[in-house]
């Protein structure tokens, strides 16, 4: 009870809350007649709305910046590893790409196979692979296993000779 008879005396500080100015309302006040618009032109109209990345008539930056380009993204390498601890888990003898992309271990077919030393093995497996580490084959090779790297070709173009 004593709390909320205290409020009523509490004044905010002194320019923490100022009162809306209301223009259009009259000479008197300051901002009658044009209400702060300026005289003439776009802006001083009811109805006026600029639109996006306008920049007073100078030609805009998303207009002076060039559009052409090229993007590598989608020459990209896809590159999926595969630890020596999964193939264990996988089993058998002989692991081939179409197993991987069953199992879930590829994302695409397109996908590079790389190969990589983590884990142990015990039993012989041969898989194909488009990269290895060298620690990982060696490995393969101990348990009796045998990795077969098979490189992409690099697709260059050829030169055309003026005659």
């Amino acid at each position: 009870m004593m709390a909320q008879e205290n409020t009523k005396i509490l004044n905010a500080p002194k320019g923490s809350s100022k009162k809306r100015r209301r223009v259009g309302r009259g000479q008197g006040s300051g901002w009658g007649c044009t209400a702060g618009r300026g005289n003439k032109g776009a802006k001083s109209r009811s109805g006026y709305s600029r639109r996006a990345g306008f920049e007073g008539g100078q030609m805009p930056l998303h207009r002076r910046i060039p559009k052409s380009g090229f993007s590598n993204l989608a020459f990209k390498k896809h590159v999926d590893i595969i630890n020596i601890s999964d193939l264990e888990k996988i089993g058998g003898s002989e692991i081939t790409r179409e197993m991987l992309l069953d199992l879930g271990y590829l994302s695409t077919k397109r996908d590079y196979i790389k190969l990589l030393s983590m884990g142990e093995i015990k039993s012989a497996v041969t898989i194909t692979v488009d990269k290895a580490s060298k620690k990982a084959i060696e490995k393969i090779e101990k348990a009796g296993g045998k990795v077969i790297v098979k490189e992409r070709k690099k697709y260059i173009r050829e030169k055309k000779v003026k005659a």
